[in-house]
């Protein structure tokens, strides 16, 4: 079975929905058959590459809604994550454009190192306020799943997999994904959100 993820490195459900996902999948007997493959998404394409502001103050603007009410939902996703064994310094993150941190994925994921390279992405950007549109900050993450640093800030220095992002973008329009995560199994059944684990249990056993 193959299973497609599309998600963006910045969005905290995604994360969330990762774990759930991954905490089914450690259920399912026939996980050896699987094979998941990290598909690109951007929630902003236009954001600069260093965002100025504070996340709240983003999503406040974002869904013209108040400071008080833009905390509420971050102290209600980081208890979500909580529950889900993560870790969340979201009034720390450093947003921006995440293009070159799908652009890297793409580069582990051709090294056959694409999950250990997710994972510290997310991990850095939620935990330790990685500027996720830093290039030479994303380079120093590459160590942690096998690339010299060297040789990553030389990929994301150039254009490469540029094209692999927006073919990937471009899938999930053709499937008709507006938002992430989003769970496609066998390019036929489709799952939004960071649903329950049970959920995921039962989507798989079910395929």
């Amino acid at each position: 079975m193959q299973i497609e993820i599309w998600s963006d490195v910045i969005c905290p459900w995604c994360y969330i929905g990762k774990r759930r996902f991954e905490a089914a999948l450690a259920r399912y007997a026939n996980r050896e058959n699987i094979n998941v493959i990290w598909r690109s998404f951007e929630l902003d394409q236009n954001a600069p590459r260093q965002q100025p502001g504070k996340v709240n103050e983003l999503i406040s603007h974002k869904y013209n809604i108040s400071l008080r009410e833009a905390d509420e939902m971050i102290a209600r996703v980081t208890a979500h994550a909580r529950e889900a064994g993560l870790e969340y310094h979201l009034d720390k993150a450093r947003r921006g454009n995440s293009f070159d941190a799908h652009r890297l994925l793409h580069f582990a994921a051709e090294k056959q190192v694409g999950d250990q390279a997710i994972e510290s992405v997310m991990h850095a950007y939620f935990s330790e306020s990685l500027p996720v549109g830093d290039r030479a900050a994303l380079a120093k993450l590459a160590p942690g799943f096998g690339i010299p640093e060297s040789e990553a800030l030389a990929m994301l220095e150039s254009d490469r997999y540029a094209d692999a992002v927006r073919a990937d973008e471009s899938r999930a329009a053709d499937f008709g994904i507006s938002g992430v995560p989003f769970f496609v199994f066998d390019g036929k059944t489709g799952i939004s959100g960071a649903q329950p684990v049970e959920v995921f249990v039962e989507a798989l056993q079910q395929m």
